[in-house]
């Protein structure tokens, strides 16, 4: 199977989710307190089951992490250095600076089982364990600062950060649930994928880019350019064995997280503009993760 034919389930589930919105009675309403539920309660339960459950082994995995992060770093350095660029409405970077950087977790968890199986998710798992906070932080502080709002608290209230914290520190003190609570815990988790995965398909909206065409290609080009070739840059640097180096590509080339348009409006951003700017990232994700994928296979070989 192609890694194109490996990302259609998913693809598919956001084509459902725009046709559901726009040709059925479940409307935008319906999906707004979808996203709501997916943001607020269920991706978190997901990030800390998934990192609960895996066996974070980080000792064996200090390479691929190296990579991540720097991959991460090097998408905030470029994304908040274009807000230092003559012009650039301040309203608009801070609320569109992250999708430069931040990324699909919905995704990148259900295409790492298809690329890499269990062991797959382990180490994507263990990528956006590390990174979701550093995103998260990223991603709060020029909302915050723009809109006035206390970065500290912004951080502690930030429900991917929490989950991510509380499963870090739940795994390395050996915590176990009883089968029921973890049962249940799976099962809230399972839902956040394809709930998830319509509910960007939902939200598709490109009008909002008109603010902007020129700092929404600058992010883009980060997200799904910059990144990527830095990821096999690193890769290559770093010597990854192959499945490791699958996950950092796939992490570096996966669309911007939907959850930048909760934040964006949550915070006091320009909303119309980061759905924009999530939609045209997924749409773009449709093609250049099954490109950037094959760019490392035909490396690697």
């Amino acid at each position: 199977m192609t890694n194109a034919l490996l990302l259609l389930p998913d693809f598919m589930l956001i084509v459902i989710g725009c046709v559901l919105c726009r040709l059925t009675l479940l409307n935008r309403s319906v999906w707004d307190g979808a996203e709501k539920l997916v943001y607020f309660l269920l991706f978190p339960v997901l990030l800390f089951g998934s990192i609960v459950r895996s066996p974070l082994q980080i000792g064996t995995a200090v390479a691929m992490l190296s990579a991540g992060v720097v991959v991460m770093l090097i998408g905030i350095a470029l994304s908040l250095g274009i807000g230092r660029l003559p012009g650039v409405d301040a309203r608009l970077h801070a609320s569109g600076a992250q999708t430069a950087f931040r990324f699909n977790s919905y995704i990148g968890l259900a295409l790492s089982e298809r690329l890499g199986g269990s062991s797959g998710v382990a180490l994507m798992a263990l990528l956006i364990a590390v990174c979701v906070p550093l995103s998260n932080i990223a991603a709060v502080w020029p909302l915050a600062r723009h809109g006035g709002h206390r970065f500290g608290r912004e951080l502690l209230r930030n429900p991917l950060i929490v989950a991510t914290v509380a499963g870090l520190v739940a795994n390395m003190c050996g915590l176990t649930f009883p089968e029921a609570v973890a049962t249940t815990l799976q099962r809230i988790g399972n839902a956040a994928l394809p709930l998830g995965l319509m509910a960007v398909g939902a939200g598709l909206i490109v009008g909002g880019l008109r603010d902007s065409p020129r700092l929404a290609v600058g992010f883009l080009t980060i997200r799904h350019a910059v990144l990527p070739l830095a990821a096999l840059a690193l890769c290559s640097l770093l010597d990854l064995p192959p499945t490791e180096r699958a996950m950092v590509v796939a992490f570096a080339a996966l669309p911007t997280a939907s959850s930048c348009y909760v934040l964006a409006a949550r915070m006091g951003g320009n909303g119309p503009f980061v759905a924009g700017l999530v939609s045209l990232s997924t749409l773009l994700g449709m093609a250049s993760v099954p490109i950037w994928l094959a760019v490392l296979h035909n490396t690697a070989g």
